[in-house]
Formats: structure tokens, C-alpha cells, sequence
């Protein structure tokens, strides 16, 4: 039941990424033209830290990765 409820808490937290990725993405639009490629490098690191802590169990990893891939990602859309 506890891990049921730490992966609960997970996926809302990367859910709350897409709401927090607009709001970044409206506050700060000069260091997306400036840092695009960096950004890029951010997106993958964080793909990479996401499955490296799904392979190892890692959910802290997991979740942070994936939260980090997914804000970057959404802010680079807008």
C-alpha cells in the first residue's frame, strides 16, 4: 500500500510539470532563444536519469527525471 501511494504522489507531481512548464516558459522566453541547445542537453540527461532509476528501482530518480525531461521538453513548445 505504501508504494502504491509513493507512485501516486510521483505521477501527480509529473503531472504538475505540464502547469509549471507554461508558466516558465511565459516568464523567461529570452533564455529559451539564447539556451535552446543546453535545453536539449537538459532534456536528455534527464531521459537518462528517468530510466536509469527505472532499471534500478530508484523511484526518487524515476520521478525526478522524468519531472526534469518533461518541464524542459513543454517549455521549448512554447
Amino acid at each position: 500500500m505504501q508504494e502504491l501511494l509513493k507512485i501516486f504522489i510521483g505521477i501527480l507531481g509529473l503531472i504538475l510539470g505540464f502547469p509549471i512548464c507554461s508558466y516558465l516558459a511565459k516568464k523567461t522566453k529570452e533564455e529559451l532563444k539564447s539556451g535552446k541547445k543546453w535545453f536539449k542537453l537538459i532534456i536528455i540527461s534527464g531521459l537518462i536519469v528517468g530510466i536509469a532509476g527505472l532499471i534500478f528501482g530508484n523511484d526518487v530518480l524515476l520521478f525526478t527525471g522524468f519531472f526534469m525531461a518533461i518541464v524542459v521538453s513543454r517549455s521549448l513548445r512554447k
